[in-house]
């Protein structure tokens, strides 16, 4: 006779399965929300899934660098407790979260040239800001509803 009963089964997970996980996920919401803005946004023109995967790629892995250099100098001002480096860390977060964004388009650009165009003001830049700030925002809710659901 089989028996079934309601157990729940431990597994154990290494870090690094968790972080390939994170990332792998993470590069998924990046590649279909990069993809449906060139769909649906003329401002934005892929010549092929395949550029939008490696365009997806790229981006998970420079967003995450700026990330991680922004959390080094952002370690550097808090160490210094006064108004004035208060005031530094604020202006270099911006600079560093500005400054990046110049950096990490023209890289696609020349990676990828005519097989990835971003049009509009500046060159594009006001396109690809806003490419960044809505895959930030689908990230943001896709770690909320993870972590609601615990």
């Amino acid at each position: 006779m089989n028996k079934t009963t309601d157990e729940t089964v431990s597994t154990t997970v290494s870090r690094k399965q968790l972080l390939f996980l994170r990332y792998f996920s993470l590069t998924l919401i990046d590649l279909t929300v990069l993809h449906l803005l060139a769909e649906y946004w003329d401002r934005i023109t892929i010549s092929s899934f395949g550029v939008s995967l490696f365009v997806a790629i790229i981006l998970q892995f420079l967003l995450k660098l700026t990330i991680y250099f922004d959390d080094l100098v952002a370690k550097y001002f808090k160490s210094k407790n006064s108004l004035e480096m208060q005031i530094f860390r604020i202006l270099s977060a911006w600079a560093i979260l500005f400054i990046s964004k110049l950096i990490i388009l023209e890289i696609l650009h020349v990676i990828f040239d005519d097989a990835l165009v971003f049009a509009g003001a500046y060159d594009g830049l006001f396109t690809f800001i806003v490419l960044v700030a809505v895959i930030l925002v689908v990230e943001y809710f896709f770690r909320w509803i993870y972590k609601s659901l615990a």
